[in-house]
């Protein structure tokens, strides 16, 4: 079973699901679903539309550089069968995701640090804009309170039939 990538969006591309193009020159180009197909139709550039991985991984988004992409590159030569080569094999594939996982968290938090401190210079540039409209209530809310006026109330009462005050 050969998983491939798609052309597109460079997502896995399962055995039966997606569509094969071949171009006049022989080349090859495997998407994943129709939305891709459309987008390479469309002649639109994959770094320039944000789903992409391409975009992410040129504007930051996701890790480029790591050591941990380096076992799934693709390689064309024929490897002999070893039983014992696969068995440690299949059990460094684990330790790997698990370093693979503790970097991109790590990632993900190193680029989530400086949204906070962003967050607050934006709020606080919104809330230097908008400062007269929190004066004007706060104004509004002293003025209510000093003019407080009594008011009378009559009701009947049901003892009685009479009026109180």
């Amino acid at each position: 079973m050969r998983l491939e990538k798609c052309w597109f969006c460079s997502s896995t591309v399962y055995p039966g699901h997606g569509i094969q193009f071949v171009r006049n020159d022989a080349k090859i180009f495997r998407f994943c679903r129709s939305k891709c197909h459309k987008n390479f139709k469309m002649k639109r550039n994959p770094r320039k539309v944000k789903w992409t991985k391409s975009y992410r991984r040129l504007h930051g988004k996701d890790m480029t550089q790591d050591s941990t992409f380096e076992f799934e590159r693709k390689r064309n030569r024929p490897e002999r069968y070893d039983r014992n080569r696969i068995e440690t094999t299949l059990n460094v594939i684990k330790t790997i995701d698990k370093i693979r996982s503790r970097r991109e968290e790590k990632h993900h938090k190193n680029r989530m640090m400086g949204k906070r401190a962003k967050q607050m210079r934006e709020a606080r540039k919104e809330h230097d804009q908008q400062i007269h409209l929190i004066k004007v209530t706060s104004v509004l809310a002293k003025e209510s309170t000093t003019k407080l006026a009594k008011v009378k109330v009559q009701h009947e009462s049901t003892d009685d039939n009479r009026m109180e005050e």
